[in-house]
Parts: structure tokens; sequence; C-alpha cells
């Protein structure tokens, strides 16, 4: 057994790694850099993450950290990061961290409270594939829930919009505590789910030292090898052509570790039909802009991970990670940083807007917040993504389905429009692939 690996991502690079710890022959083609969308930037006294800012430390996280021996670069968030704050009525405000922290706080109304209260005794509705997270939400514990809770977190988060997202799959133990217990909190008390959260870690050096070196163990990687085609010479076998040519080995198993959009035109001559429902998966536009600014210029303590806009409060931003706070070591001395994250479904008009225009509406937006009294920044960061987060809205299914029956074909897929759009979601799903893959016939 052979098998390709189309992209290096951090899919694609787990997935390499351990196959190879498991002594399966395989080739990982990477068209750039490794690590994908993982970016590490050190810039004039900065450190900042072009990509995932950090990341919850899983099981699976944790073991590859090991096995790379990185454990001891693991660097944790600051104490401040467990308070996460959310604007409404035009101020920063701390979100409650948990459903009892919720009713002693009043960032809520009484009537949302109860409506919170009443959440255990609501009546369960059939499964519907098809129900999205803001009609889920608002059925179980009430509007503004919705709106000052779920909102923001999958604007900041998932760049998405929960009027569009799919509760089935994108929270899918959600769905199963209602069929299960009849209420999501009680199943989150009788299943531990409402424990304390996961640790929150980067790297010292920024997340993609995990990228950089997974990829420096690899025997077998190549980078700077594009695919340009995939051909089938016999049933079960599978060859590659990149710019250079046709790649002399042939596979057995070829997995799809690459955006849907990248994907599909590959797929096209062998599986049309499974490539045009990859084809469909749809990446929102977002832009990363990063500010700072003197300490002394800013009012707000920053006491906390970040903030984010609810789209009720009509914002510019989906919210900032204040990343000072989370990683002081990350700025000069005196100063302090802002990641501010501009685009997502809800916000693509601002996402298209020239980047001047970007860094002078971010700015803007942070003085009227922050009480920020400097008339410039210190220093200001742009970073674009034409295509940033696959959405699982009713439009995944179809690719879910697609990948799904290629399987019997020795095709498929590991990346984050499969597994979940967290790097631990990806990491996990591409061991559980490896092992699978480990244990097909030769």
């Amino acid at each position: 057994m052979r098998v390709a690996i189309l992209g290096g991502g951090i899919s694609g690079l787990t997935l390499a790694f351990y196959l190879q710890k498991a002594g399966i022959a395989y080739d990982l083609f990477e068209a750039g850099q490794p690590g994908g969308n993982i970016r590490s930037q050190h810039l004039d006294g900065y450190l900042l993450e072009t990509g995932p800012n950090s990341l919850q430390l899983s099981p699976e996280l944790e073991q590859l950290l090991t096995d790379l021996g990185l454990s001891d670069q693991i660097q944790d968030t600051a104490a401040v990061s467990q308070n996460r704050y959310v604007l409404r009525d035009g101020r920063y405000q701390r979100l409650p961290g948990s459903p009892p922290a919720l009713l002693a706080s009043p960032f809520f109304s009484l009537k949302a409270k109860w409506n919170l209260l009443r959440e255990l005794t609501r009546p369960t509705a059939a499964p519907d594939p098809l129900e999205t997270l803001a009609h889920f939400f608002r059925r179980r514990f009430g509007p503004e829930i919705v709106d000052y809770a779920l909102n923001p977190f999958i604007s900041g988060i998932y760049a998405g919009d929960p009027e569009k997202l799919l509760l089935h799959k994108t929270f899918p133990k959600l769905a199963a505590l209602e069929q299960t217990y009849g209420s999501v909190l009680r199943g989150l008390m009788k299943s531990g789910g409402a424990g304390t959260r996961r640790r929150i870690i980067s790297l010292q050096n920024g997340l993609q030292t995990i990228t950089d070196t997974l990829a420096a163990q690899l025997t077998s990687y190549h980078g700077g090898q594009a695919i340009t085609g995939i051909s089938r010479p016999a049933v079960g076998q599978y060859q590659v052509q990149t710019a250079a040519g046709t790649f002399s080995e042939t596979y057995t198993a070829l997995v799809l570790a690459l955006p849907t959009y990248a994907a599909a035109p590959l797929l096209k001559p062998l599986f049309a039909e499974a490539a045009a429902a990859l084809a469909e998966v749809y990446y929102p536009p977002m832009t990363a802009v990063f500010t700072a600014y003197n300490r002394a210029d800013v009012a707000h303590p920053l006491d906390g991970f970040g903030a984010l806009h609810p789209k009720a409060e009509q914002p510019y931003a989906a919210g900032s990670i204040w990343t000072s706070s989370i990683y002081p070591n990350r700025v000069p001395a005196g100063q302090v940083l802002f990641t501010t994250f501009v685009g997502g479904t809800q916000y693509e008009e601002q996402a298209r807007q020239s980047p001047d225009a970007q860094k002078s509406a971010v700015h803007a937006e942070l003085i009227r917040f922050y009480g920020i009294r400097a008339v410039q920044p210190v220093w200001q960061y742009r970073y674009s993504w034409e295509r940033a987060i696959p959405q699982f809205d009713k439009r995944i299914i179809g690719a879910h389905a697609a990948v799904d029956a290629l399987e019997s074909q020795g095709v498929y897929a590991a990346a984050n429009w499969r597994a979940g759009v967290g790097v631990p979601d990806c990491i996990r799903q591409a061991r559980a692939l490896a092992e699978k893959i480990s244990g097909l016939p030769g």
C-alpha cells in the first residue's frame, strides 16, 4: 500500500506523521509552505498569528506535541484570559462563564434568565438534520441568548451566521444531549460537559512551530509540488500529476487534505458529481487587522481574552482578541496589541473594502469602545483571506456525502471542512484516518 496525500496543512501533515509511525508508505504533496492557514510571523518586535491564535489542548493535540518533542514549548494564556467580553448597549460587558454565573450576572435580562431555566422543562423536538443553530438555541433558550451569546460566538469563532449553520454539523453533541436527556442543560450536568474549560495554549514561538516540526520529520514530504491532475490507470490505483509531469509512484489510497475549492477541480475528471458537491462549499472572506497602541493611551483595563460583537449592535468588526493581555511577551514593552477580525458571512461588505479603509475603520471602532486617546496607532498590519473558514451550512451536506461515497473508491478526505474547523478537530480526524488506512488490506 502507498498513500498520496494532497495538501500539507495541519490535517495532511498529521496524517502523514502517523502513517509514517505505522510504517505505511506515503507521499505528501504541498504547493506552498507547510501549515496551510497556520502562520506565525515575527514583524517589528511583534509575534503575530495570521491563522489560529490559540488552541484548546485536546488529548490528541497534547499527544501530538509529545510525539513531536514540543511539550516543553507549550505556552499557556495569561490568567485573565478566562474573562470573555461581549458588546452590549454600546459597551463591553463580561460574559458569564457558566449557567449559574449567568443567573447571577446582570448581563442578561430577567426574561432571558427565566428562558434559561425553562429549558429544563421544554419538550424535545424530533431530530431535524436541517435545523440551524439559531433555530435550536431560540427554541431551547429564547431570542436574547441567540442575539448576545450565540451570534457573537459564531461570528467571531466560525466567521459564520447562526441562522445558516446547521446544528447537526456544527455542534452535533448538543443535538444528542437534547435527544438523550430531554434538555441540553440537564445533559451537560449529567454528562459532565459543564465542567472546567480546557487549557488554551500556544507555543513559545507561535503555532507554526507545530507544522514546521511536522514537515521536518516527514521522510516523504514534497514541498513546492502543486498537483495539477489525478489519473486512474486501473481500478483501485491512482497517479498524480505535477507541473513537472506524472509522479512515478502508483497509489492505492488518495487523501484530499485540501480546501474543497482546490480539491473539486482535481476530482472533476474522475468523479464529476463529487467535485460539483465540493465546489458548493462556501468560504467567506476575512481580514485580521493588528493594531498597537501605547498602554498609557488605552483607558480599558483589557482584563480578558478579548471581546466579541453581536450583529444586533451593528458593529464594523466581528470583535478583537486582546493579544497583549493573553501573551504579554508578544508585543514591545509598554504597548497593547489588538487582533481585530473583519468579515465573515455576516460582514462580507467590510471584508471586501480596501486595506486602508479597513485599517481606518478598525482604528475608529477601537477608539470608540476602548477609550483610546491616540490620534493614530503606534503600529498597524493587515492580513487577509479571500476564502477563510468553510461554512457548515446546508451546502456541506452534499460534500460530506460525496466523500463518504468516495471511500469505496479509495479516496478519503482529511481537512477542516470534513473534521470541523478547529485545529484539534483536524488532528483528531487525521489520526483516526491514519489508523483506518493502516488497517486496510495491503
